[in-house]
């Protein structure tokens, strides 16, 4: 059955849902709003409670605190949130992620946020989910005998379910020694390669170095902001026409990368509402119209994307997005030269420093009103000035003063994503946009 699934949801999402028209995909998402909440008030206590008074529109946003506190009451198969975090722990710990909950999958997340969320996902809606990633992922010529090379924090019965004539998964565990990740990578030789843009920077080093030759056909960056840099590094060393991307998190799969290079949010099954930041730049909040074992509705992201300004030309209506730009929570609020507070976005910083010379890696991180700590995997005269010059710049054109540094070496910590602008200065009064 799980097979038949995964091939009926492969088929629509490949070929019979082209989704046109935004009149087409808004249809679709009314209707499967309608069923949605239908399911919710029969199945979930939380839910049926709230939507007794009043409708979609007046339910409260979520986030990971509040699906945390609420997990017993939200979910609608009767799981107990101490028992699914105790699995899901454990599996962790011992990293073995053979272990499920019935037919229920169970895992953690992190998230850009740090903090620990739990998620739970049905049978039908794993073989819903892997049906709908590889009518997204595999390539157009070519549909039978893909190896997929997984590097991920943790492994998941979603993935072990799919192998096939088709498809076959390995997972490389993050946490390993890449050298050793690296050596199985090339013997393995996948078609198609799935990892954090840090990761796929120490592959693209090993593939400059000449010590990986098994370029795959596709490349696709996944849990990490793909930073412009990285993205042309990673591109050129592994010989990719286009780096794509997979907007996948516990919340949800929320976007893929077309075959342009232009990412798309998945709203023939997702339902994205905007709040607006201001330049084109809004904040998701995200409901799955598809899933109710762990329903996901009006969840508030708390990442920064922002909407691509002209038409993708692949034709599809499903919204195009320019950049994921990370999270909200990391926006420098430097101190403006009227003494006010400027946020200043990830993605400005990031976009600057491509003109900045003499290092490969860097990270910022703000410690105080005006001061930022800067760590540069090269720390001489040269990167200290480029980068000091191009900060200022920035500074100078959003009208703020020009930041203290304070200089450091770049060490990199594989044990967490890798975040490369960010902010731990909350301010007086816990500043936020």
């Amino acid at each position: 059955m799980g097979r038949v699934r995964m091939l009926g949801e492969f088929t629509a999402v490949r070929w019979l849902r082209p989704l046109r028209s935004r009149a087409a995909v808004e249809r679709r998402q009314r209707r499967l709003l309608r069923r949605h909440l239908r399911v919710l008030r029969r199945r979930s206590p939380y839910f049926r409670e709230l939507l007794a008074s009043g409708g979609f529109a007046d339910l409260p946003l979520m986030d990971k605190s509040i699906m945390m506190a609420n997990f017993d009451e939200m979910n609608t198969v009767g799981v107990r949130r101490d028992e699914a975090l105790a699995l899901a722990m454990a599996n962790e710990r011992s990293r073995d992620f053979g272990a499920d909950l019935g037919s229920l999958s169970v895992g953690l997340s992190s998230g850009t946020s740090g903090h620990r969320g739990l998620f739970i996902v049905s049978a039908a809606e794993r073989d819903a989910w892997v049906g709908t990633v590889l009518a997204r992922t595999l390539p157009r010529g070519r549909l039978l005998g893909h190896r997929i090379a997984l590097f991920l924090r943790a492994d998941n019965s979603l993935y072990e379910s799919v192998r096939s004539r088709a498809v076959s998964f390995s997972y490389f565990d993050v946490y390993a020694d890449m050298a050793t990740n690296i050596a199985r990578l090339q013997e393995y030789r996948p078609s198609i390669l799935v990892a954090p843009p840090s990761v796929l920077r120490l592959i693209a080093r090993a593939a400059d170095a000449g010590e990986y030759d098994a370029l795959p056909e596709k490349v696709y960056a996944v849990a990490e902001v793909l930073e412009v840099a990285d993205e042309r590094r990673i591109a050129s060393s592994l010989r990719q026409p286009v780096l794509h991307q997979l907007y996948q998190c516990t919340e949800g799969f929320l976007a893929h990368t077309c075959e342009r290079g232009v990412v798309h949010l998945n709203e023939d099954s997702v339902l994205v509402e905007r709040e607006d930041l201001g330049g084109g730049r809004f904040t998701p909040i995200v409901t799955d119209l598809r899933r109710r074992a762990q329903p996901i509705v009006r969840y508030r992201l708390g990442d920064v994307l922002r909407l691509r300004a002209t038409p993708c030309a692949c034709g599809s209506a499903l919204t195009a997005i320019d950049r994921i730009e990370g999270r909200e929570g990391d926006t420098l609020l430097l101190r403006g030269i009227d003494g006010g507070r400027v946020p200043v976005f990830a993605d400005l910083v990031s976009r600057a420093l491509l003109y900045a010379e003499g290092f490969d890696e860097y990270r910022v991180v703000q410690t105080e009103a005006s001061r930022l700590s800067i760590e540069l995997d090269v720390l001489d005269e040269r990167s200290r000035g480029t980068v000091r010059d191009e900060i200022d710049a920035l500074a100078e054109r959003l009208g703020c003063e020009r930041p203290e540094i304070d200089w450091e070496p770049y060490v990199r910590d594989g044990s967490v994503k890798l975040r490369r602008v960010t902010r731990s200065w909350r301010g007086d009064g816990d500043e936020t946009l």
